[in-house]
């Protein structure tokens, strides 16, 4: 059994990496900004009907700082570095995202390197494959790249390329024999632990909510959260995954209106807020004058991107829940936590 740093460990990914990682036996040490979010953690983890015991322990670490990063890497076999930020809207500097996700894999890749780590799992996105590309091209794997220039790339898509870019470059020129693997999800739905939502979820949440009047014309691939778990395992431990990128999806895109489709066929009056119809672009961009959430749409409006999943399926044996389970799960541990509007 191996010691795995997992970083942001009460991240909503990083969560699920953690209960994957003790239910396979192996010694857990989490990453934390601050120490009194261990309580949380474990917290979450009951939530998932996980005791960890002295399996898990704690670093106090910030993307931010190198204070840390070398206490935390120590004696560890594995990394697997999952926390970045990922914010609802877009930020008015874009350094915002790009310095801390860049410089802060950059820490955590070099702290790793001189604590003498067998290999890293770095947490991509499908954001830094498929977005300012030709507008024809429609389905994308893990040769692509996104072209952070591109007029659709906002600063979360630039932020995640940059620093996967700069991961693979540092394994070239200065990893020694550290490996590196990174798990490039599309997004990622499925069962939070607690009240704190990642982004996906909380667009599941508005429209449980009936904060959304009528769904935008975007789409967007979907996975599940304990699926993206099972992957960084396999991505951990499989000689095979080693210097590859695996990109997670269910399957081809959902558009906005078959999420709200799905959610009102399966929960009955627990949907009734959901939206019905969907928005013409032209209202979307007149909203996009007074909303920033609007502005963020409308690159995006009408745009498909499918991704394969092909390889990880093939070298790895990962098997994806579909993608309705994902969504279905998402709005079902929402309800269950009492998160919904009543």
């Amino acid at each position: 059994m191996a010691r795995v740093l997992v970083t942001g460990g009460t991240g909503f990914i990083a969560a699920h990496v953690i209960r994957v990682l003790l239910a396979a036996g192996h010694t857990v040490r989490a990453s934390l900004r601050d120490r009194a979010r261990a309580g949380a953690l474990h917290a979450l983890l009951a939530a998932a009907g996980t005791e960890p015991g002295d399996r898990l322990t704690f670093a106090i670490a910030d993307l931010e700082r190198d204070a840390g990063w070398a206490e935390a890497s120590a004696g560890m076999d594995h990394v697997l570095h999952v926390a970045s930020p990922f914010p609802a809207g877009v930020p008015t500097n874009p350094d915002e995202l790009i310095r801390p996700a860049v410089d802060g894999t950059l820490r955590v890749l070099r702290a790793a390197r001189d604590a003498g780590v067998r290999r890293v799992v770095v947490t991509s996105s499908f954001a830094a494959i498929g977005y300012g590309q030709d507008r024809r091209k429609t389905y994308f794997d893990e040769r692509d790249w996104t072209r952070p220039e591109g007029r659709d790339v906002q600063p979360y898509m630039k932020s995640k390329t940059l620093a996967e870019r700069a991961a693979w470059d540092f394994i070239a020129h200065a990893g020694g024999t550290m490996e590196l693997v990174t798990v490039n999800p599309v997004g990622v739905f499925g069962p939070a632990l607690g009240p704190d939502l990642s982004t996906s979820v909380s667009l599941i949440k508005a429209m449980l909510d009936g904060a959304i009047p009528a769904c935008p014309r975007l789409y967007f691939g979907v996975v599940d959260v304990r699926d993206v778990a099972e992957l960084h395992l396999k991505a951990m431990t499989n000689p095979a995954a080693a210097g590859e990128r695996f990109l997670a999806t269910a399957g081809d895109c959902l558009s906005m209106q078959q999420v709200a489709q799905c959610l009102r066929a399966h929960l009955g009056h627990e949907a009734a807020r959901v939206p019905r119809f969907e928005l013409p672009d032209p209202l979307v961009r007149l909203a996009a004058l007074a909303m920033p959430m609007a502005r963020a749409a409308v690159p995006q409006l009408g745009i498909v991107r499918n991704a394969s999943s092909a390889k990880a399926r093939r070298l790895l044996g990962w098997t994806p829940r579909p993608a309705e389970e994902a969504i279905l799960a998402s709005a079902e541990s929402l309800i269950r936590l009492g998160l919904v509007k009543g």
